[in-house]
């Protein structure tokens, strides 16, 4: 395969990220003994990002952060993995994100998430980083302004508009929809989209309603995708590994589908590829430090699938 030069713009989320291992978060209120601490930024959109850099792309990240203390050591990590965050925004006496995480001894994982208002305010549609260096724009649900000005900028200019739809208000995932060429949702995210709890049924409402390439991403059970013009559902298994920590694999999911998207290959492959390097991530802790590398990637897809 002939791998594009052009890259993918991500958009949305920046945080701090700090994770906490324990035994069991099944008791209820009380006290846990955390046997591991990770800190590291993170973010939806900033770990899909990272996850389209190990892969080999070009990634640039569009996300808002404060003038915080945090903010420049944020950007200077996810800059660190190869990703372009000359376009990071940093918004005056704004506070910049944070979250909270408990990953159990299964590989589950409870998140506890902090975004500043002031900080996630619309951008300008003049700050939009220059379309013609894309191929793709992947966007999450965290920066909704700046969100829908990259997605209708893809969308008007031909390129895939993909959106990252995760739970969040049913007035954000409804005013991102319409601008989307590619809806990449999880399970919370397409119920509220579709009103459906099965995920097959959902990306069947979700295609039909929004007239494009629909996948709902279902943890253990895999992913499940239709087209436009079909109305066929079909289902890609996850590949079997040791799962250590589930938190941040969906990201790695939605970054290597836009790579993979962005250099050439059908929706089908693409979310091979995606759920390959989304398990790898799982058998490592610490969120997006998981994310692998190409190599390993395409020898899981190939045992996985049997498709290099």
């Amino acid at each position: 395969m002939t791998r594009s030069c052009q890259g993918v713009l991500f958009v949305g989320a920046l945080t701090l990220d700090t994770l906490y291992r324990v035994d069991d978060f099944s008791r209820g209120p009380g006290k846990y003994l955390a046997h591991e601490k990770v800190s590291t930024a993170s973010g939806m959109a900033s770990t899909a990002a990272t996850a389209a850099a190990r892969l080999g792309g070009r990634a640039t990240l569009w996300a808002s952060v404060g003038d915080d203390q945090i903010a420049p050591s944020l950007i200077a990590e996810i800059a660190a993995e190869g990703v372009d965050c000359s376009h990071v925004r940093r918004v005056p006496l704004g506070r910049s994100a944070t979250a909270t995480i408990v990953v159990d001894a299964t590989g589950e994982r409870w998140v506890l998430v902090d975004y500043d208002p002031k900080t996630q305010a619309p951008p300008r549609s003049e700050d939009l980083p220059p379309m013609h260096r894309y191929s793709a724009v992947m966007a999450d649900v965290r920066w909704p302004g700046a969100s829908k000005i990259a997605l209708d900028a893809a969308r008007d200019e031909g390129r895939h508009a993909i959106l990252d739809a995760d739970h969040a208000s049913e007035e954000v995932l409804l005013t991102l929809a319409p601008s989307a060429t590619h809806i990449v949702a999880s399970q919370a995210g397409a119920s509220i989209l579709s009103g459906q709890t099965s995920p097959s049924d959902a990306a069947q409402a979700i295609c039909a309603r929004y007239g494009c390439f629909s996948c709902v991403t279902a943890g253990g059970q895999g992913a499940y995708w239709t087209a436009p013009h079909t109305g066929e559902v079909h289902h890609i298994a996850n590949p079997r590994v040791d799962v250590v920590d589930t938190n941040a694999a969906g990201d790695v999911f939605h970054g290597a589908f836009a790579l993979a998207l962005a250099e050439g290959r059908s929706p089908e492959s693409a979310l091979r590829f995606a759920s390959a390097a989304a398990a790898l991530k799982c058998t490592v802790v610490g969120g997006r430090l998981g994310a692998p590398n190409r190599q390993q990637t395409l020898e899981l897809m190939k045992a996985s699938y049997n498709e290099s």
